[in-house]
């Protein structure tokens, strides 16, 4: 079978970040009944950043996986064995998620080796990073993952990226302090873009498994 492990770093169940990572779901699933898409929600978890515990540097048992134990433990673990990845999370401050950035400090320190400064993971495969932001394409602040995407893509493989922009914080903008926005605007922005982003998220989770189901075929 094959496994595409879904990392969902945003901290709402039913909003833009989840309903892209959804529609990706959908599409890795619409390939084939042999393809494993497993979604996890980072704010469900009960988890630390890296520990510096440096359990993944001892000589002798030095591991490229976390080797500290709490609830992300097992996800890690999984994610070794996995044929695919798929990293999401809504942009605050120009960043991901504090979550998911405590996610990739686990993910990729054990990566990390201090011999050579390689960065070398239990095994290469495909991964897409998905974005959500109020910015717009020609005007925004996200630095994305960073410098996480550095080591992912020495690691793992060079990344697919899927943004979708402008996206709406709330559905009644009535209720809140959000004077700064124009909640008419980003109507017709969402009207006009949000469908599209959906299909792309499908898209992308279609050509990820495709492309994984005949690799092993």
């Amino acid at each position: 079978m094959t496994k595409i492990m879904i990392i969902d770093g945003g901290p709402r169940k039913n909003f833009n970040t989840a309903s892209m990572l959804q529609k990706f779901a959908e599409g890795a699933n619409s390939v084939s009944n042999e393809i494993i898409v497993k979604t996890i929600r980072l704010y469900s978890l009960d988890y630390k950043g890296c520990m510096s515990c440096m359990a993944c540097k001892v000589k002798g048992k030095a591991s490229n996986v976390c080797k500290f134990k709490d609830a992300l433990t097992p996800i890690l673990e999984e994610i070794a064995g996995a044929d695919g990845l798929v990293l999401g999370s809504p942009i605050y401050f120009g960043d991901v998620t504090g979550q998911m950035r405590t996610f990739l400090e686990r993910l990729a320190f054990p990566w990390l080796s201090y011999n050579d400064y390689s960065l070398t993971a239990p095994k290469k495969m495909p991964v897409v990073l998905l974005e959500t932001m109020n910015g717009q394409p020609d005007r925004n602040n996200s630095q994305g993952y960073g410098s996480m995407e550095y080591c992912i893509a020495n690691a793992l493989g060079q990344p697919k990226r899927l943004i979708a922009f402008n996206t709406y914080q709330v559905k009644n903008y009535d209720r809140y302090e959000l004077a700064g926005f124009s909640e008419k605007a980003k109507r017709q922005w969402r009207d006009e873009h949000w469908e599209e982003d959906l299909q792309k998220a499908y898209d992308a989770g279609k050509r990820m498994a495709e492309n994984l189901f005949h690799s092993t075929r």
